[in-house]
């Protein structure tokens, strides 16, 4: 009598089952929509060395494992560094911060700021001075690690919503960029790897591999939300609502917005600003020969 020979499924870490419905269930609204984003704007080169910002949220935990599975299997020679300050974290965020990134197979540098006790008696804007202060902290580190570029897990919702807050709440368009230059730190970059991926793409891949994040960093407030502008965090929540609002009645209403920022018709507009100078319409009127049409 033959014996039967059992077949033993291979058993997949947590990891490799995230990687897996990325590059699977989510291949067209997260991997290719990452790959479109990194070729668009030329995000990374050869040579580069990149620090990738882990604040313990769904979009830079995501952002982290595209990096580290983009330079597995990437033609593009580069090198990666996981980078995480903790600004003050209760001890519970931290542990789960720990967690995760054992969970996810990234190795995770974590080091420790002051930041939190800092802003905490800090009435007028304090997520702007806190936003800023964390940024410039990552810069250094990465620069101290040897890195020419930090990438943060900012993303196509956050770009249009940036877009309409600062028309509505700041009376002017100004977009958030997929890439700039530090002011401050020489020969730094910093890039949004997440620039065309969507928000919702992003919480059904957190909810359909049952992965549990931090909502808010922040020790003070559970409605805070990372701000790179002086417009408090309900402001942005209101402009979710409305953008969700619009869509019922103008479904590609989130790709106009995003369109629009591509496509900016400077002969249009009465005044704008570049590199710190204003240019204002009757200057331009003034030296422009050309006619404009009616």
């Amino acid at each position: 009598m033959e014996e039967k020979t059992e077949k033993k499924e291979k058993v997949f870490t947590k990891a490799q089952l995230v990687e897996r419905s990325i590059m699977k269930r989510f291949k067209k609204g997260i991997w290719s929509k990452f790959i479109q984003a990194l070729k668009d704007y030329q995000l990374v080169n050869d040579g580069d060395k990149v620090a990738v910002c882990v604040s313990g949220g769904k979009d830079s935990w995501l952002l982290a494992k595209l990096m580290q599975m983009l330079h597995r299997y990437s033609e593009t020679n580069f090198e990666l560094v996981f980078l995480c300050m903790d600004p003050g974290y209760n001890p519970a965020n931290r542990k789960q911060i720990e967690e995760n990134a054992k969970k996810l197979e990234i190795p995770l540098n974590i080091f420790e700021t002051d930041i939190f006790d800092n802003v905490v008696n800090i009435e007028k804007s304090p997520c702007y001075l806190c936003a800023r202060m964390r940024r410039g902290h990552l810069y250094n580190e990465a620069k101290k690690l040897g890195c020419n570029k930090i990438a943060l897990g900012h993303h196509y919702s956050d770009v249009i919503e940036t877009t309409v807050m600062g028309m509505l709440y700041g009376a002017q368009l100004q977009a958030m960029l997929p890439k700039l230059r530090s002011q401050n730190f020489d020969g730094m970059e910093l890039i949004r790897p997440l620039y065309c991926v969507h928000e919702d793409a992003i919480i059904a891949w957190r909810d359909a591999n049952e992965l549990t994040f931090l909502q808010c960093a922040c020790r003070f407030t559970e409605k805070c939300n990372l701000a790179d502008d002086e417009i408090s965090p309900s402001a942005r929540l209101e402009v979710k609502k409305l953008i969700k609002q619009l869509k019922k009645d103008i479904p590609e209403v989130e790709n106009h917005i995003f369109k629009s920022i591509h496509n900016v018709n400077l002969d249009t507009f009465v005044g704008y600003k570049q590199s710190g100078k204003y240019f204002e319409f009757n200057e331009m009127f003034n030296t422009n020969n050309n006619k404009n049409e009616e």
